[in-house]
């Protein structure tokens, strides 16, 4: 089965190879007809520590790493 990609903006960067990244995913409302923003935050390894607050990363799922990560930057090669 393919790893899923998301693709979010790096909120937090104080954890030691780690950054929590925030996704937006935008659906229309099933009643109302209206586009709905909302965002989940994951927590991201980030081995080298090169992201920055603001930076827009893609994150791919991988296996636990720890407790709360579940998901590695990708690198820009990959």
């Amino acid at each position: 089965m393919p790893k899923r990609i998301l693709q979010g903006v790096v909120v937090s960067d104080k954890e030691e190879k780690t950054v929590t990244v925030r996704v937006e995913r935008r659906f229309m409302h099933s009643l109302y007809k209206k586009v709905i923003r909302r965002s989940k935050k994951y927590a991201a390894h980030d081995e080298t520590n090169a992201c920055k607050v603001g930076d827009v990363i893609s994150i791919r799922e991988c296996r636990p790493i720890s407790k709360r990560k579940r998901w590695e930057v990708v690198a820009d090669g990959a």
